[in-house]
């Protein structure tokens, strides 16, 4: 079985990095032997959709398992479409917590999100626009790349949909709150 840990280092003595989507590094390791491979996570300065794409990168590195601190509900969905199992909550070293799950300790699996959405993002705009400018962050859906399961674009296109449609509520509230104040 091969196992990813997230990890705040490249190395085996580096702690369980808390977060998911945006940790420092992936370990990933052969629950059988002592061979792992530090990958650095390239989506930990992502400006969106970070927990997705980490997990696209897990999925497609081969993992069965993550063993994590938190995660949340896109990657959790992503990783669940591309059938890994997950055990979050878990602190300490890696090679202390891959000893663990050798011993059995880890029995059961996170059923859902242990966290909400965008949780792991840091900082955030100090301007007084709150959040809503008109950027765009949607792009076309593209074809899936090598690797990558039907389940995780359909997963992935989801989450497109569903950020779309708060984007736009936020405009819809925001043209009405300028056409009362005009009156």
């Amino acid at each position: 079985m091969k196992i990813c840990i997230t990890s705040t280092g490249p190395s085996l003595d580096s702690e369980v990095d808390p977060r998911f989507g945006r940790c420092r590094y992936f370990i990933f390791a052969d629950s059988e032997g002592l061979a792992f491979e530090p990958v650095e996570n390239p989506n930990i300065g992502a400006s969106g959709g970070a927990g997705i794409q980490s997990a696209q990168l897990v999925a497609n590195k081969g993992a069965n398992l993550l063993i994590t601190g938190q995660v949340g509900p896109n990657a959790y969905t992503t990783l669940q479409a591309a059938g890994i199992k997950i055990v979050t909550g878990v602190t300490g070293r890696v090679e202390d917590v891959l000893e663990r799950w050798k011993k059995g300790d880890f029995s059961t699996f996170t059923q859902g999100p242990t966290v909400q959405a965008h949780a792991g993002m840091r900082g955030g705009g100090l301007g007084r626009g709150m959040g809503r400018g008109m950027q765009s962050r949607a792009s076309a859906p593209s074809s899936p790349a090598s690797g990558e399961s039907v389940a995780t674009e359909i997963a992935q296109l989801r989450e497109q949909a569903k950020e779309l449609r708060g984007k736009l509520d936020q405009i819809t509230q925001k043209i009405e709150t300028l056409e009362k104040a005009k009156k």
